[in-house]
């Protein structure tokens, strides 16, 4: 059964692994290279995951095709989106937060590498409403 701790747990694993790659690569890399790394990592960990899949987009019931795509979701539960920039802006937040909508994921996490502690200012973890249905039996 899903359960938030169930989630917390893989939002664990999965900073962890953010922290694993940081420590070994270091800032100052495209997106791209840490995705892959960051995908590696977390799938000799056995999670499930895919990448830079499509996200669908419906306007007034028409499916439109958008090249909307994320970095990573993990155990089909939580995406996650991977950035090299100065630091997080409200504009990635909403980006994450539009895709966890329209995927109906409730949890997602933003990790920047361009920094120097990833658990301190390179990751925010986002839930939306979703998330406290979860014990509820989602």
């Amino acid at each position: 059964m899903i359960t938030q701790k169930y989630i917390n747990e893989l939002t664990h694993a999965i900073i962890g692994a953010a922290i694993e790659v940081h420590k070994e690569l270091g800032p100052g890399l495209l997106e791209s290279i840490y995705e892959k790394c960051m995908a590696q990592l977390l799938l000799e960990k056995g999670l499930h995951l895919v990448t830079q899949q499509r996200v669908p987009l419906y306007f007034r019931g028409l499916y439109l095709d958008c090249e909307l795509r994320f970095d990573l979701m993990v155990e089909n539960l939580i995406i996650v989106e991977v950035k090299a920039v100065d630091g997080i802006l409200p504009v990635h937040e909403a980006q994450l937060l539009t895709y966890m909508k329209l995927m109906e994921r409730p949890k997602g996490i933003l990790i920047n590498f361009n920094c120097t502690n990833i658990f301190k200012e390179g990751q925010k973890t986002l839930v939306n409403e979703l998330f406290s249905l979860l014990p509820r039996g989602y």
